[in-house]
């Protein structure tokens, strides 16, 4: 039983560390994102989000928790963790391939 219980956390733990929750991206970010809205750094555009990350995460989440410019608080994702955030602008910040 304890080896069951090992190997399901093992396997949730690897799907956190997967990449982002692709429908709470969907659902809020990509609105604005996605294309460009209201000057939003488009997803995938490296040279774009290359200042913002060079302000480094942790005030990246205040900017996302308090919103900026035309980026209402939370990204309108209330059931969005610290951790989906960072997720989803790692995600957002990779370039397109």
């Amino acid at each position: 039983m304890k080896k069951l219980f090992a190997a399901v956390l093992m396997v949730s733990a690897a799907g956190a560390l997967a990449g982002p929750d692709m429908e709470k991206y969907n659902k809020s970010c990509a609105v604005c994102h996605a294309s460009g809205a209201a000057n939003a750094p488009k997803t995938g555009d490296a040279a774009a989000w290359e200042p913002r990350m060079a302000k480094g995460m942790e005030v990246l989440l205040v900017s996302v928790n308090t919103g900026l410019n035309a980026m209402p608080p939370k990204g309108m994702c209330f059931d969005c963790t610290d951790d989906d955030y960072k997720a989803i602008i790692e995600y957002m910040a990779t370039p397109a391939k």
